[in-house]
């Protein structure tokens, strides 16, 4: 049963039918790039240090890129800086034309990315493919959306005035984006403060820079003029210091960042001392439930979808499966055959299904939830252990149930292939225990009973709810969670309103 084959965002397309390009291959394509990005000028770190990038499938150098220090992003802030004081003088139209051609030729450019990303985050190609078409959507919405961006007439109170409201551009946005999605995460950034009127400094994942490059290759080749979009590549080490500059530069307006909790909180009180604008999106524990009122072969496909998708590395990916007592043993047996039908490899060989987790850490962690779960009693049926035999990153597919409250597994976010089933009683029972997390990012459930859908979509203590549905993301909808699963909304409408301002503009007249 290939659902994850079949599914709506993870595009199978000729690439399930391809291997991986040789090494080689990768190195030569025309979108691979081993320089920084900045001014729309290729550079090397001013210390001249790179790091490399490697494939995470087998650990092969794919190559090197500039491991960029604090004087290297003070120049790409400076840049970004004086290219905003004409870039928000262009007009709505001007935008829109330019991301549009922007994105016309990443959809040129579509199938040699999602080859790039395969090799660099190891996800496989027909999901890197999807991931490319979606990514490429949010481009294609916000250059609408730029001639969309509305103000407003306020009737006044007096005879001597009028009043009206605009949006303005905030300014220089710095954009920090994860790895396991490194397209998509920045075309739904950037695509909104282009939009918007704002130049931009993306610091892309340490493991996955070269997706940002290509598609910054693609920005300036569209016309998008100097210093608007700019790339800066730093490895783990500096990392910290990189983003402290991004956080503390005065002449940084916003900062948009997707990740870990712990780092976005860290970003947020760097971000205070100069009162920036930000937007988190952040971790999610995010339950699905299933009531017994369900369709369950719909649920069955939602959850592989929900939980399987990218090896499990989604922050909106059901961390607890809830499963109402009554057809908890019947949704386990359905679930088990379908995972089987799951296949580990790597990602760009025909078939795969499931790639490598990122990295070696991400991996242990994996490992160690699993090992610590079934110490403390959990029951495996279906994998529990890495699958050593493809190489150190992979971990199988896994089900385990008999879970409770001591086991890291029900606290934490997996971001791994392991399906946490749980049963319960009562619709009361679940929402307490889903809502008692200091996550809220995405929720999910399966119902066939309208009176429960209204009464749990509403409660459910989530930003995102899937109502039977395992897929939420589109660039029409709003992304985003409340509690410590971030601030801000991403996508839709609503997504170029992080990167503009309101200006109250009153006029006097007798």
């Amino acid at each position: 049963m290939n659902v994850i084959g079949k599914l709506p965002f993870v595009i199978a397309t000729r690439f399930s039918q391809k291997y991986r390009p040789p090494l080689q291959q990768i190195r030569n394509m025309s979108l691979v790039r081993s320089l920084a990005f900045v001014n729309n000028q290729w550079v090397p770190a001013s210390s001249g240090e790179t790091f490399e990038v490697t494939n995470p499938a087998n650990g092969q150098v794919l190559g090197q890129v500039p491991d960029m220090d604090v004087d290297d992003t003070e120049q790409a802030v400076n840049v970004a800086f004086e290219a905003f004081k004409t870039w928000e003088h262009t007009t709505a139209k001007e935008r829109s034309v330019l991301l549009r051609k922007w994105y016309n030729l990443l959809e040129d450019n579509k199938d040699e990315i999602a080859q790039i990303m395969t090799a660099e985050s190891g996800k496989p190609l027909s999901e890197a493919a999807g991931e490319v078409a979606y990514a490429n959507g949010f481009i294609d919405w916000f250059s609408e959306e730029a001639r969309r961006i509305p103000g407003e007439i306020v009737a006044s109170p007096t005879q001597t005035k009028e009043m009206m409201m605009i949006r303005r551009p905030i300014g220089v946005a710095a954009l920090i984006t994860p790895w396991n999605f490194p397209a998509a995460m920045i075309t739904r950034k950037a695509g909104a403060a282009l939009a918007a009127g704002c130049t931009c400094v993306i610091k892309p994942a340490e493991d996955t820079p070269l997706t940002a490059l290509a598609m910054a290759d693609l920005a300036a080749k569209a016309g998008i003029p100097k210093g608007v979009i700019n790339v800066v590549t730093c490895s783990r080490k500096k990392a910290a210091e990189v983003g402290r500059v991004l956080c503390t530069s005065p002449q940084v307006a916003g900062l948009s960042f997707t990740g870990s909790t712990n780092v976005g909180k860290l970003l947020y009180e760097q971000c205070a001392s100069t009162v920036k604008r930000v937007s988190l999106e952040l971790g999610g524990n995010a339950p699905f439930i299933v009531f017994e009122s369900a369709d369950l072969e719909a649920a069955v496909k939602g959850a592989i979808a929900c939980k399987f998708r990218n090896c499990g590395q989604t922050c909106v990916s059901a961390n607890r499966l809830f499963v109402q007592e009554s057809i908890f043993n019947q949704f386990v047996a359905k679930l088990e055959e379908a995972v089987k039908g799951l296949k580990v490899g790597d990602g760009a060989a025909a078939g795969v299904t499931q790639g490598p987790l990122i990295n070696d850490a991400q991996a242990t962690k994996v490992k160690q939830l699993v090992e610590d779960a079934v110490k403390k009693g959990a029951k495996v049926h279906l994998g529990g252990k890495p699958a050593s035999e493809m190489g150190a990153r992979y971990f199988q597919p896994t089900i385990i149930s008999d879970v409770d409250h001591s086991m890291r597994v029900y606290n934490e976010e997996i971001f791994g292939p392991v399906a946490v089933c749980i049963p319960f009683k009562s619709e009361e029972e679940v929402l307490a225990i889903a809502n008692s997390t200091r996550s809220g990012l995405a929720g999910y459930f399966y119902s066939n009973n309208l009176s429960q859908i209204w009464r749990v979509a509403k409660r459910l203590e989530v930003g995102m709810v899937g109502i039977n549905e395992g897929l939420l993301s589109a660039p029409e909808a709003a992304f985003g969670g409340i509690k410590e699963s971030g601030i801000g909304r991403e996508g839709s409408h609503y997504g170029i309103e992080e990167y503009s301002y309101i200006k109250y503009l009153c006029f006097g007249h007798d």
